[in-house]
Protein backbone atom coordinates (compact mmCIF):
# COMPACT_ATOMS: atom_id res chain seq x y z
CA UNK A 1 0.00 0.00 0.00
CA UNK A 2 1.25 3.44 -0.43
CA UNK A 3 0.47 6.83 1.31
CA UNK A 4 -1.28 9.39 -0.06
CA UNK A 5 0.23 12.73 -1.51
CA UNK A 6 0.34 15.65 1.38
CA UNK A 7 -0.77 19.31 1.21
CA UNK A 8 0.55 21.47 4.73
CA UNK A 9 -0.62 25.19 5.37
CA UNK A 10 -3.35 25.67 2.82
CA UNK A 11 -5.58 28.24 4.61
CA UNK A 12 -9.48 27.04 4.09
CA UNK A 13 -9.91 30.09 1.31
CA UNK A 14 -7.01 28.56 -0.98
CA UNK A 15 -8.57 25.51 -2.15
CA UNK A 16 -7.03 26.14 -5.70
CA UNK A 17 -7.81 23.78 -8.52
CA UNK A 18 -4.70 21.93 -8.39
CA UNK A 19 -6.55 20.09 -5.75
CA UNK A 20 -10.42 20.58 -6.62
CA UNK A 21 -9.53 19.30 -9.61
CA UNK A 22 -7.06 16.62 -9.02
CA UNK A 23 -6.98 13.11 -10.66
CA UNK A 24 -5.15 11.75 -7.58
CA UNK A 25 -6.40 11.89 -3.80
CA UNK A 26 -4.91 14.48 -1.50
CA UNK A 27 -4.15 14.52 1.87
CA UNK A 28 -4.48 18.34 2.96
CA UNK A 29 -3.61 18.41 6.55
CA UNK A 30 -5.28 21.28 9.27
CA UNK A 31 -7.30 22.42 6.02
CA UNK A 32 -10.55 22.84 8.80
CA UNK A 33 -7.84 22.96 12.00
CA UNK A 34 -9.75 26.23 13.00
CA UNK A 35 -13.29 25.21 12.93
CA UNK A 36 -15.47 25.73 16.22
CA UNK A 37 -16.83 21.82 15.92
CA UNK A 38 -13.18 20.31 15.86
CA UNK A 39 -12.43 22.31 19.01
CA UNK A 40 -15.49 21.53 20.45
CA UNK A 41 -14.58 17.67 19.42
CA UNK A 42 -10.49 18.38 21.00
CA UNK A 43 -12.02 19.09 24.44
CA UNK A 44 -14.66 15.98 25.00
CA UNK A 45 -17.52 14.22 23.18
CA UNK A 46 -19.71 15.70 25.33
CA UNK A 47 -17.95 19.59 24.27
CA UNK A 48 -18.97 18.32 20.49
CA UNK A 49 -22.11 16.73 21.18
CA UNK A 50 -23.59 20.24 22.85
CA UNK A 51 -21.78 22.09 19.88
CA UNK A 52 -23.89 20.45 17.52
CA UNK A 53 -27.25 20.39 19.96
CA UNK A 54 -26.93 24.29 19.06
CA UNK A 55 -27.93 23.96 15.64
CA UNK A 56 -30.43 20.93 15.69
CA UNK A 57 -33.70 21.98 15.07
CA UNK A 58 -35.42 18.89 15.43
CA UNK A 59 -35.93 16.95 11.85
CA UNK A 60 -35.14 13.48 12.04
CA UNK A 61 -32.61 11.79 10.66
CA UNK A 62 -32.17 7.95 9.34
CA UNK A 63 -29.83 6.38 11.53
CA UNK A 64 -27.69 2.71 10.56
CA UNK A 65 -27.47 0.91 13.81
CA UNK A 66 -26.10 -2.22 13.98
CA UNK A 67 -25.76 -5.59 17.00
CA UNK A 68 -22.25 -5.36 18.15
CA UNK A 69 -20.95 -8.47 16.83
CA UNK A 70 -20.82 -6.36 12.92
CA UNK A 71 -17.92 -4.91 14.84
CA UNK A 72 -18.94 -1.35 13.01
CA UNK A 73 -19.00 -2.91 9.83
CA UNK A 74 -22.14 -2.50 7.87
CA UNK A 75 -22.58 -4.90 4.91
CA UNK A 76 -25.09 -7.54 3.73
CA UNK A 77 -26.21 -10.67 5.60
CA UNK A 78 -24.52 -13.66 4.91
CA UNK A 79 -26.51 -14.69 2.01
CA UNK A 80 -26.63 -11.09 0.34
CA UNK A 81 -30.54 -11.43 1.06
CA UNK A 82 -30.87 -8.71 3.31
CA UNK A 83 -27.99 -6.14 5.85
CA UNK A 84 -26.55 -6.83 8.85
CA UNK A 85 -28.44 -3.56 10.25
CA UNK A 86 -31.47 -1.37 9.84
CA UNK A 87 -32.23 1.93 9.45
CA UNK A 88 -34.11 4.13 12.01
CA UNK A 89 -35.90 7.54 11.55
CA UNK A 90 -34.88 9.10 14.66
CA UNK A 91 -34.06 12.58 15.96
CA UNK A 92 -30.29 13.53 15.90
CA UNK A 93 -29.97 15.03 19.67
CA UNK A 94 -31.60 10.99 20.04
CA UNK A 95 -28.13 9.50 18.28
CA UNK A 96 -25.85 11.93 20.36
CA UNK A 97 -27.15 10.78 23.39
CA UNK A 98 -27.83 6.95 22.55
CA UNK A 99 -23.41 7.62 21.36
CA UNK A 100 -22.88 9.31 24.90
CA UNK A 101 -24.09 6.44 26.85
CA UNK A 102 -22.01 3.56 24.82
CA UNK A 103 -18.76 6.24 24.59
CA UNK A 104 -17.47 3.42 27.47
CA UNK A 105 -18.00 0.34 25.87
CA UNK A 106 -15.82 -2.48 24.86
CA UNK A 107 -18.02 -3.62 21.79
CA UNK A 108 -20.53 -0.98 21.58
CA UNK A 109 -23.66 -1.08 18.94
CA UNK A 110 -22.48 0.09 15.71
CA UNK A 111 -24.33 3.83 15.13
CA UNK A 112 -24.07 5.73 12.19
CA UNK A 113 -25.86 8.49 10.79
CA UNK A 114 -24.37 9.17 6.93
CA UNK A 115 -25.15 11.66 4.37
CA UNK A 116 -26.89 14.27 6.12
CA UNK A 117 -27.71 17.64 4.13
CA UNK A 118 -26.07 20.37 6.84
CA UNK A 119 -28.36 23.47 5.48
CA UNK A 120 -31.28 21.10 6.00
CA UNK A 121 -30.64 19.58 9.37
CA UNK A 122 -28.42 21.94 10.72
CA UNK A 123 -28.76 25.27 10.22
CA UNK A 124 -26.03 28.12 10.83
CA UNK A 125 -23.44 25.13 10.90
CA UNK A 126 -21.31 26.30 8.10
CA UNK A 127 -21.64 30.06 9.10
CA UNK A 128 -19.37 28.75 11.36
CA UNK A 129 -17.50 25.66 9.49
CA UNK A 130 -16.86 26.07 6.10
CA UNK A 131 -14.37 26.41 3.31
CA UNK A 132 -14.17 27.98 0.16
CA UNK A 133 -14.80 26.00 -2.97
CA UNK A 134 -14.93 29.01 -5.03
CA UNK A 135 -18.20 28.97 -6.86
CA UNK A 136 -18.79 25.08 -7.24
CA UNK A 137 -22.09 23.90 -6.30
CA UNK A 138 -21.53 21.59 -3.84
CA UNK A 139 -23.63 19.20 -1.38
CA UNK A 140 -22.65 19.45 2.06
CA UNK A 141 -23.34 16.75 4.09
CA UNK A 142 -22.42 15.65 7.59
CA UNK A 143 -21.74 12.27 9.42
CA UNK A 144 -21.57 11.29 12.77
CA UNK A 145 -20.78 8.05 14.46
CA UNK A 146 -19.09 5.43 16.44
CA UNK A 147 -15.91 3.42 15.50
CA UNK A 148 -17.76 1.77 11.65
CA UNK A 149 -16.58 0.39 8.45
CA UNK A 150 -17.74 1.52 5.06
CA UNK A 151 -16.84 -0.90 2.57
CA UNK A 152 -15.26 0.42 -0.79
CA UNK A 153 -17.36 2.11 -2.75
CA UNK A 154 -16.91 4.80 -5.62
CA UNK A 155 -19.30 7.78 -5.71
CA UNK A 156 -19.89 10.04 -9.38
CA UNK A 157 -18.81 13.05 -7.99
CA UNK A 158 -15.12 14.55 -6.71
CA UNK A 159 -15.63 14.65 -2.66
CA UNK A 160 -13.32 16.76 -0.33
CA UNK A 161 -13.93 15.12 3.02
CA UNK A 162 -12.86 16.90 5.98
CA UNK A 163 -12.48 14.96 9.50
CA UNK A 164 -14.24 17.64 12.06
CA UNK A 165 -14.26 14.99 15.26
CA UNK A 166 -12.14 11.50 15.74
CA UNK A 167 -9.94 10.08 13.42
CA UNK A 168 -10.47 8.14 10.14
CA UNK A 169 -8.21 5.53 7.96
CA UNK A 170 -9.36 5.66 3.97
CA UNK A 171 -7.99 3.07 1.70
CA UNK A 172 -8.39 4.31 -2.18
CA UNK A 173 -8.08 2.58 -5.04
CA UNK A 174 -8.03 3.67 -9.14
CA UNK A 175 -11.11 2.96 -10.73
CA UNK A 176 -8.94 0.05 -12.60
CA UNK A 177 -9.00 -1.67 -9.72
CA UNK A 178 -13.00 -2.42 -10.08
CA UNK A 179 -12.12 -6.44 -11.40
CA UNK A 180 -10.14 -6.68 -8.03
CA UNK A 181 -12.19 -5.58 -5.56
CA UNK A 182 -14.74 -8.38 -5.98
CA UNK A 183 -18.11 -5.67 -6.21
CA UNK A 184 -21.40 -7.07 -5.18
CA UNK A 185 -24.47 -6.15 -6.64
CA UNK A 186 -25.62 -2.82 -8.55
CA UNK A 187 -29.23 -2.95 -7.70
CA UNK A 188 -29.19 -3.74 -4.30
CA UNK A 189 -26.75 -2.34 -1.83
CA UNK A 190 -26.39 -1.06 1.71
CA UNK A 191 -26.64 2.39 0.77
CA UNK A 192 -27.01 3.34 -3.12
CA UNK A 193 -23.75 2.13 -4.25
CA UNK A 194 -21.91 -1.02 -5.13
CA UNK A 195 -19.57 -2.05 -2.68
CA UNK A 196 -16.40 -4.41 -2.54
CA UNK A 197 -17.78 -7.93 -0.69
CA UNK A 198 -13.83 -8.19 0.68
CA UNK A 199 -13.49 -7.41 4.67
CA UNK A 200 -10.95 -4.98 4.57
CA UNK A 201 -10.11 -6.16 7.99
CA UNK A 202 -10.09 -9.55 7.76
CA UNK A 203 -9.33 -10.42 3.74
CA UNK A 204 -10.36 -13.88 2.50
CA UNK A 205 -7.38 -14.42 -0.13
CA UNK A 206 -8.79 -18.12 -1.00
CA UNK A 207 -12.47 -16.77 -1.90
CA UNK A 208 -11.15 -13.10 -3.50
CA UNK A 209 -7.36 -13.95 -4.49
CA UNK A 210 -7.40 -10.99 -6.75
CA UNK A 211 -7.79 -8.34 -4.11
CA UNK A 212 -3.66 -8.79 -2.95
CA UNK A 213 -3.47 -7.60 -6.60
CA UNK A 214 -5.45 -4.32 -5.34
CA UNK A 215 -3.68 -3.69 -2.14
CA UNK A 216 -0.56 -2.92 -4.43
CA UNK A 217 -2.47 -0.37 -5.67
CA UNK A 218 -4.47 1.08 -2.83
CA UNK A 219 -3.30 4.16 -1.13
CA UNK A 220 -3.90 4.89 2.39
CA UNK A 221 -4.77 7.77 4.09
CA UNK A 222 -4.63 8.56 7.52
CA UNK A 223 -6.58 11.49 9.03
CA UNK A 224 -6.96 13.34 12.66
CA UNK A 225 -9.65 16.02 13.32
CA UNK A 226 -8.89 19.26 11.32
CA UNK A 227 -7.57 17.09 8.06
CA UNK A 228 -8.86 16.97 5.21
CA UNK A 229 -8.67 14.27 2.14
CA UNK A 230 -10.25 15.09 -1.79
CA UNK A 231 -11.15 11.91 -3.49
CA UNK A 232 -11.51 12.27 -6.87
CA UNK A 233 -14.85 11.24 -8.27
CA UNK A 234 -14.92 7.18 -9.44
CA UNK A 235 -12.03 6.33 -7.03
CA UNK A 236 -13.01 3.27 -4.77
CA UNK A 237 -12.52 4.20 -1.37
CA UNK A 238 -13.19 2.16 1.96
CA UNK A 239 -13.48 3.95 5.17
CA UNK A 240 -13.24 3.50 8.66
CA UNK A 241 -14.08 5.85 11.85
CA UNK A 242 -11.32 4.50 14.49
CA UNK A 243 -12.32 6.44 17.39
CA UNK A 244 -15.64 6.48 19.92
CA UNK A 245 -16.75 9.53 18.30
CA UNK A 246 -16.43 10.76 14.99
CA UNK A 247 -17.75 13.97 12.79
CA UNK A 248 -17.31 14.05 9.02
CA UNK A 249 -17.93 17.07 6.87
CA UNK A 250 -18.25 16.55 3.01
CA UNK A 251 -18.52 18.17 0.43
CA UNK A 252 -19.54 16.59 -3.40
CA UNK A 253 -19.61 18.31 -6.32
CA UNK A 254 -19.87 17.11 -10.09
CA UNK A 255 -17.82 18.68 -13.13
CA UNK A 256 -20.00 18.12 -15.35
CA UNK A 257 -23.40 20.67 -15.74
CA UNK A 258 -26.24 19.37 -13.66
CA UNK A 259 -28.38 19.13 -16.66
CA UNK A 260 -26.19 15.77 -16.77
CA UNK A 261 -28.14 12.61 -16.13
CA UNK A 262 -25.62 10.46 -13.58
CA UNK A 263 -24.16 7.58 -16.06
CA UNK A 264 -25.16 4.95 -13.78
CA UNK A 265 -28.46 5.68 -15.74
CA UNK A 266 -26.07 4.46 -19.02
CA UNK A 267 -24.55 1.35 -16.90
CA UNK A 268 -28.00 0.01 -16.22
CA UNK A 269 -29.50 0.54 -19.30
CA UNK A 270 -26.85 -1.14 -20.74
CA UNK A 271 -26.74 -4.10 -18.71
CA UNK A 272 -30.05 -4.31 -20.02
CA UNK A 273 -30.29 -3.99 -24.05
CA UNK A 274 -26.46 -4.85 -24.58
CA UNK A 275 -24.72 -7.21 -22.26
CA UNK A 276 -26.30 -10.37 -23.34
CA UNK A 277 -26.23 -10.16 -27.21
CA UNK A 278 -24.86 -12.28 -29.26
CA UNK A 279 -20.83 -11.41 -29.02
CA UNK A 280 -20.61 -10.28 -32.06
CA UNK A 281 -23.01 -7.69 -31.57
CA UNK A 282 -21.47 -6.89 -28.23
CA UNK A 283 -18.65 -6.37 -30.02
CA UNK A 284 -20.53 -4.27 -33.04
CA UNK A 285 -21.74 -2.23 -30.24
CA UNK A 286 -18.70 -1.89 -28.47
CA UNK A 287 -17.05 -0.17 -31.51
CA UNK A 288 -19.96 2.04 -31.67
CA UNK A 289 -19.40 3.02 -27.90
CA UNK A 290 -16.19 3.98 -28.75
CA UNK A 291 -16.88 5.82 -31.95
CA UNK A 292 -19.68 8.32 -29.96
CA UNK A 293 -18.76 8.67 -26.61
CA UNK A 294 -15.51 7.04 -25.24
CA UNK A 295 -13.85 8.75 -28.11
CA UNK A 296 -16.20 11.18 -29.70
CA UNK A 297 -13.66 14.24 -30.93
CA UNK A 298 -14.03 16.89 -33.11
CA UNK A 299 -13.37 14.50 -35.90
CA UNK A 300 -16.17 12.06 -35.37
CA UNK A 301 -18.75 14.97 -36.87
CA UNK A 302 -16.74 16.81 -39.17
CA UNK A 303 -18.37 14.77 -42.17
CA UNK A 304 -21.96 16.51 -40.99
CA UNK A 305 -22.73 20.11 -41.30
CA UNK A 306 -23.07 21.73 -37.81
CA UNK A 307 -26.87 22.42 -38.25
CA UNK A 308 -27.59 19.20 -38.65
CA UNK A 309 -26.01 17.11 -35.87
CA UNK A 310 -28.20 17.07 -33.76
CA UNK A 311 -27.75 14.72 -30.78
CA UNK A 312 -24.25 14.44 -32.33
CA UNK A 313 -23.48 18.16 -31.54
CA UNK A 314 -22.86 19.79 -28.05
CA UNK A 315 -25.62 19.22 -25.57
CA UNK A 316 -27.06 22.26 -23.60
CA UNK A 317 -30.06 21.96 -21.09
CA UNK A 318 -32.60 22.31 -23.61
CA UNK A 319 -31.15 19.97 -25.88
CA UNK A 320 -30.70 17.46 -23.01
CA UNK A 321 -34.34 17.67 -21.96
CA UNK A 322 -34.99 16.88 -25.25
CA UNK A 323 -33.44 13.72 -25.37
CA UNK A 324 -34.51 12.85 -22.12
CA UNK A 325 -37.99 13.54 -23.41
CA UNK A 326 -37.02 10.69 -26.33
CA UNK A 327 -35.47 8.14 -23.96
CA UNK A 328 -38.47 8.26 -21.42
CA UNK A 329 -40.71 7.58 -24.26
CA UNK A 330 -38.99 5.01 -25.91
CA UNK A 331 -38.78 3.19 -22.32
CA UNK A 332 -42.78 3.69 -21.70
CA UNK A 333 -43.70 2.35 -24.78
Amino acid sequence: MLPVAELHGVHPDELTPRILASTQPLIVRGLVARWPMVRAGLASQQTASAYLRRFYQGMNVVAMLGRPDIDGRFFYNDDLSGFNFFPANVRLDGVLAELEDHRNDEQPPAIYVGSTAIDTCLPGFRTENDVNLHGRDALASIWIGNRTRIAAHYDLPDNLACVAVGRRRFTLFPPEQLENLYIGPLDFTPAGQAISLVDFKHPDFDRFPKFAEAQRHAQVAELGAGDALFIPGMWWHHVEALDRFNVLVNYWWRQSPGYMDTPTTALMHAIMTVRDLPPAQRAAWAELFRHYVFEADDATVAHIPPAARRVLGPLDADATRALRAQLLKRLNR
